[in-house]
């Protein structure tokens, strides 16, 4: 995995501070932009002010989960015609929850401890990278 050509604004909605600290450093050094959202609500906030390439986004927080936040950015875009692409990420593996997470509008998912090799084939499949 190379530094990236063109840079990517991230913007990481986590409420555990160690996993914003080791997402934050592991994409900083690949030459990741990225804003730090402590739940939802701060993630819709954030989003009003600025434009981002990609979401990660915890599903489990407080004021507002994962899925409620996804929700909420999806019926917005239905009058901007734009889609933003949301990563979930959670400490679950089950199938399940992979479902749970494209059923509420999320473009793909990852379990947690964040893998980068993972993240960056998600990315070329999201067409965010060669």
């Amino acid at each position: 995995m190379e530094k990236l050509e063109n840079h990517i604004s991230v913007l990481l909605v986590e409420d555990n501070v160690l996993n914003q600290k080791l997402i934050f450093l592991n994409l900083s050094k690949y030459g990741f932009k990225i804003d730090i959202a402590n739940n939802g609500q701060e993630a819709l906030d954030k989003l009003a002010l600025s434009s981002y390439d990609l979401v990660l986004m915890d599903l489990m927080m407080p004021i507002m989960d994962g899925l409620e936040t996804t929700v909420a950015i999806r019926n917005k875009e239905k009058t901007t015609n734009e889609h933003l692409p949301i990563i979930g990420l959670t400490a679950n593996t089950y199938d399940a929850d992979r479902d749970k997470c494209l059923d509420h509008g999320m473009d793909e998912y990852m379990a947690k401890p964040f893998d980068l090799q993972e993240f960056f084939k998600n990315l070329r499949f999201l067409g965010l990278i060669k």
